[in-house]
């Protein structure tokens, strides 16, 4: 297998492969590459086994980008909510949720998943968020 091309796009790495099959993963997975510069994201090479950025020591292998676990969105609620809505400061919303911040990631992650009460306070967390959007006047 080998990639033609490699993006970043919404929070997520994107390849397409010389057979035409495309993948994608979260960035934030990633710790270096999600605290990359552009450039340094920009500056990889392919191999025929996987990327790699050399200005961050960073490798991905190609068959991780077509794992069924890595990419499975439907299974993780709380983790497509902040793919579809970047806007949204995690670290805010966590505690907002009177959740730690880093267990929080762990949820949108997919690395922990919340139970259905844990769930219905990120709920209402965003909710409460979404509602006092509402009331937002700029005139």
């Amino acid at each position: 297998m080998k990639a033609q091309k490699v993006w970043f796009e919404n929070g997520r790495i994107f390849i397409l492969t010389a057979d035409g099959r495309e993948g994608s993963l979260p960035v934030r997975l990633f710790p270096r590459l999600y605290n990359a510069s552009e450039e340094q994201r920009q500056n990889y090479t392919l191999s025929p086994f996987g990327i790699h950025w050399p200005d961050i020591d960073e490798d991905l292998s190609y068959e991780g980008f077509f794992d069924a676990e890595n990419n499975d969105d439907r299974g993780n609620p709380v983790g497509n909510v902040f793919a579809h809505f970047p806007e949204l400061n995690v670290r805010q919303v966590a505690r907002s949720a009177g959740l730690n911040a880093s267990l929080f990631q762990q949820y949108i992650d997919g690395y922990k998943t919340p139970s259905d009460t844990r769930k219905k306070e990120i709920e209402d967390a965003l909710h409460r968020l979404g509602a006092e959007l509402l009331k937002v006047s700029l005139t």
